[in-house]
């Protein structure tokens, strides 16, 4: 028996196909190879989430955000962030002006470059954490509060963070709450010989891409009210959460990894990652139901930031990516008896 689908969602997921394609192929004038990367960044933004890239300079990430900005009708603005940043830099402060016929003074909120919708956070681990965490409300409220006035911002609004390998000098890591904040951590690895070959003929011959706008905010907020009408069958759901329950040490789903090298597993946000991701998966996919290989499919990059590994783990040079695979490995689906 086929699953009867409304014709009013049957054509806005073919308009998001359409767009998305559009998106696409506009970043990709500008943006050679990354393919995953790419996806990964416009998943976060058709589900509301924020991304975070971690990769050493040079390959590429600023220069993504900004041809993304290009290819959508949005406010753009972009933070290089120092260890000298303040939260007022980013935020805004009051100042004081004087009006020119009376004389009077006052005192006028100049808002800081946090007031666009989609904002680059370039290299932000390079700031103090007190200026890193002035980020959170903007990113999980959508507003920002200064001299006990709140302003909201404008939808929809896309913080893209990039940061360096933390083990390079002058880095500080970011906060636990600031990380879970992010919806997806995509790591920008380096480019092929092929890649790299096309990258030099592009910009070493004066080329400059035309990148056109294909979708409007307006049209961006639609899909994002599109991804959540997106069916998740029980079992499914069930899955993932099972999936989240299993970074959590010496809990019931638990692997021996996870027992031994996890110091913190994920909070729900890690679930409600997982689960909209796969809902834009299928989408993609020209389904209206998320399958478990759309959860899983969006696992790794929605967890790598969240799953906190212990000392030992550190010493033995393990990464949460391979847990994290480890996890997907045992974990059984629906269709599968549970241990």
């Amino acid at each position: 028996m086929s699953l009867q689908v409304d014709p009013a969602i049957a054509r806005a997921t073919d308009e998001f196909r359409h767009k998305y394609a559009g998106v696409r192929a506009e970043i990709a004038k500008a943006i050679v190879g990354h393919d995953a990367i790419v996806d990964g960044v416009l998943t976060c933004l058709f589900t509301g989430g924020h991304a975070l890239l971690e990769g050493v300079p040079g390959l590429g990430k600023t220069y993504l955000v900004r041809s993304m900005a290009e290819a959508l009708s949005l406010k753009f603005s972009r933070v290089q962030f120092t260890p000298d940043l303040m939260p007022a830099d980013i935020l805004g402060t009051n100042m004081i002006v004087e009006d020119a016929e009376t004389g009077r003074r006052r005192f006028e909120f100049q808002k800081g470059p946090l007031f666009a919708q989609i904002v680059l956070a370039d290299e932000i681990n390079r700031a103090t954490p007190k200026t890193q965490s002035a980020l959170l409300e903007a990113m999980q409220e959508r507003t920002i509060t200064a001299a006990g006035t709140m302003y909201k911002l404008q939808e929809p609004f896309f913080v893209m963070a990039t940061q360096n390998p933390i083990e390079q000098e002058g880095t500080y890591p970011l906060p636990e709450a600031q990380l879970d904040r992010f919806f997806f951590k995509l790591v920008v690895q380096y480019s092929s010989r092929e890649e790299l070959s096309t990258i030099l003929t592009r910009t070493t011959t004066g080329h400059r891409p035309d990148i056109k706008a294909v979708m409007t905010g307006d049209e961006i907020v639609g899909a994002q009210k599109l991804v959540q009408r997106v069916v998740v069958a029980p079992h499914v759901q069930d899955y993932a959460v099972r999936l989240i329950l299993a970074t959590h040490p010496h809990g019931p789903f638990a692997t021996e990894q996870v027992n031994r090298y996890v110091r913190w597993g994920s909070s729900p946000r890690g679930a409600q990652a997982i689960l909209l991701a796969g809902k834009v998966n299928a989408l993609l996919d020209g389904r209206y139901n998320a399958a478990f290989e759309d959860i899983r499919k969006a696992y790794v990059p929605a967890l790598r930031h969240r799953v906190l590994l212990n000392f030992e783990a550190q010493a033995e040079g393990l990464e949460s990516d391979k847990i994290l695979a480890d996890i997907l490995d045992k974990t059984p689906t629906a269709a599968e008896k549970a241990a």
